[in-house]
């Protein structure tokens, strides 16, 4: 009996109860190096680990433009072009302050940078880092974005 409500509660009840995914928008910033392209990761604020830029869409701004102005809150992305068009996405489960833990989904747009700031609104709180794209898959810890770096 206890395997059958174990079952009931798992394929049935908890179903119902997860919210749709949130959405946030995230910008593959890419640069041409002297092996290759390079592509710009930042350091998480929390944990610290590598991700590309990203965060929640913003009243008044499309997608990409609100990757763009996290390519420059977060990386001092001053100057990209961008198709506005997203070339992938890729999901996590994101906490929030009060603990609670959400599905995320983020649409990826490509940013070709042609300029960057070393004085930017977070510049104190990441690191940043460019590096080749097999490199960037390495780092990162969603397979859906390690697969976008391979594609590359």
């Amino acid at each position: 009996m206890t395997e059958g409500i174990k079952r009931a509660w798992t394929e049935m009840v908890q179903p119902l109860l997860r919210r749709p995914p949130e959405c946030q928008v995230a910008a593959l910033c890419v640069r041409d190096g002297q092996s290759g392209p390079e592509v710009l990761v930042v350091t998480s604020r929390g944990s610290g680990r590598w991700v590309i830029p990203k965060g929640w869409l913003m009243e008044g701004k499309t997608a990409a433009e609100a990757a763009q102005l996290e390519a420059w809150e977060e990386a001092g992305v001053k100057s990209a072009a961008c198709d506005g068009e997203p070339i992938g996405h890729y999901s996590y489960d994101k906490r929030l302050d009060d603990g609670y833990v959400t599905p995320v989904e983020v649409q990826v747009y490509r940013m070709t940078v042609t300029e960057t700031a070393d004085i930017f609104p977070e510049a104190r709180e990441r690191n940043r880092r460019w590096i080749s794209p097999s490199k960037a898959a390495e780092l990162v810890d969603e397979p859906s974005l390690q697969a976008i770096f391979r594609q590359m």
